[in-house]
């Protein structure tokens, strides 16, 4: 049997694999429902799950999703000045540090260069199974929602229409600050893939059209993908909604895996996306999270998944199985299991690996 980087690997160079690779997102009240299930720590279900890649932030994203706060309304602030607080599961932006601010201080921003040893210390951890699984590096994000970030959503977005120049200066530094991260990470450590994004699509079109993506955006992004492919990695891109127009534009510029294929946006119906771009593109997600998983029965949520990966297949491979979103804390425990079985992980297999690790932690103990 194929181990996780081999299988990954495989899978997006189009050759026979035992099974098709998996990588799923949850709500982290997903997370603690399946352990809760398998009797394991939250840190242990991908494993017991049989996912195939390990990954971590080495960009803004750490702050959003790797600090983890245990009560509502506990604050941090990270390293490029950006304020959260903790609602709900999630932390959000509570200040942007250049909200409000003046061209001046605009332009004097300085991105966090000096702390980019303590943001690639992130790796270490997944570095230790790299020998085993398929390894990624996230640098997102890394333009547009990266300067909406420091700026706040509102203002950037205006900024693009009312001062183009402006708008294309943060565009740059932001940029030159992914292309040092990626460069940092792809040269420090044996990573499989170079992960990027920026979440440029809402659910009708695109947030930022078509036209200024192109001229403010798509040459910072191919500077970021360099970096990949120049070491000879695989470059992966995470935007949500609908993001059709520019999937061309991705390409050209040295894209090969697009993810997370949200099939209810406009154009983005992903066996349709396999048809037009399966020949220059790889795909990872298109498991509906907002209807089929949270409210179909465990026997349509398997047969709409094998349906999926045998379309998205259908050429060899060029397919990670994965849901168009974290999958939601609604979706029942057997959805998920049905999603599973369809790439070929079995319950046994699941709760046999769940034993595994019950039993490693009680002689460690």
């Amino acid at each position: 049997m194929m181990n996780s980087k081999t299988r990954v690997h495989a899978a997006l160079r189009r050759e026979p694999v035992d099974r098709v690779p998996v990588w799923m997102w949850f709500h982290p009240d997903t997370t603690e429902r399946l352990a809760d299930y398998l009797e394991i720590p939250v840190e242990s279900v991908a494993e017991a799950l049989g996912d195939d890649i390990r990954q971590t932030w080495v960009g803004n994203n750490h702050a959003m999703e790797g600090i983890v706060h245990e009560r509502d309304g506990e604050t941090h602030i990270d390293r490029w000045g950006v304020e959260w607080v903790k609602e709900g599961p999630f932390n959000q932006i509570k200040r942007s540090p250049l909200q409000g601010a003046s061209t001046e201080d605009i332009l004097r921003y300085r991105y966090p260069y000096e702390h980019a040893d303590e943001l690639m210390g992130n790796m270490r951890p997944v570095m230790k199974v790299g020998d085993q699984f398929f390894i990624g590096c996230d640098v997102s994000p890394c333009l547009y929602e990266m300067v909406c970030r420091i700026r706040g959503m509102e203002e950037a977005t205006m900024d693009l229409a009312a001062s183009p120049e402006l708008a294309a200066a943060m565009l740059r530094d932001a940029g030159d600050f992914a292309v040092y991260l990626a460069e940092a990470a792809c040269d420090g450590f044996a990573i499989d893939w170079l992960w990027t994004g920026d979440d440029i699509g809402g659910q009708q079109g695109m947030i930022v059209g078509p036209r200024v993506w192109r001229e403010l955006i798509k040459p910072h992004l191919a500077r970021i993908f360099a970096v990949g492919k120049e070491r000879g990695l695989w470059v992966a891109y995470h935007s949500c909604g609908s993001i059709r127009p520019i999937i061309p534009d991705l390409i050209e510029i040295g894209l090969d895996v697009l993810n997370p294929i949200q099939h209810g946006c406009p154009g983005m119906d992903p066996i349709e996306l396999k048809r037009a771009y399966g020949s220059a593109l790889s795909f990872m997600g298109g498991v509906d999270t907002q209807h089929l998983l949270p409210t179909a029965t465990a026997d349509e949520v398997y047969r709409s998944t094998t349906e999926l990966v045998e379309a998205m297949t259908a050429d060899g491979g060029g397919y990670i199985l994965a849901a168009s979103h974290a999958v939601p804390p609604e979706t029942p425990l057997e959805n998920i299991l049905a999603m599973y079985r369809a790439a070929g992980i079995g319950r046994e297999e699941i709760l046999d690996r769940g034993a595994e690790i019950r039993q490693r932690r009680s002689s460690m103990s």
